[in-house]
């Protein structure tokens, strides 16, 4: 069986909301298209240790060739567009269980 993919953003900041709202409208449907679904988009109810108080997204994917591949899709490189310079985040593609 093959490990689950998993795209784990944290924001760091948002300078401009407009850019980000147009930016989750299109990357939702470019990702629920590849099989992507969104585990996890709240900002945390408690930071611990070096934790910082941002927003976490987690979008799961049946393995991570496919998380992998939604990335570099056309769609979502139109979503990236849309998002331009309007935040700061960490993103990761990860496998898990």
């Amino acid at each position: 069986m093959a490990k689950k993919g998993y795209w784990v953003v944290c924001y760091k900041s948002v300078k401009d909301p407009a850019a980000l709202a147009e930016y989750k409208k299109l990357a939702a449907v470019s990702v629920e298209a590849k099989g992507g679904r969104a585990i996890v988009a709240a900002d945390p109810a408690r930071v611990h240790e070096s934790g910082i108080n941002q927003q976490v997204v987690i979008v799961e994917f049946d393995d991570v060739q496919k998380a992998i591949a939604a990335y570099e899709t056309d769609s979502y490189k139109q979503a990236l567009r849309a998002l331009g310079n309007g935040v700061e985040r960490d993103f990761r593609i990860i496998e898990g269980r």
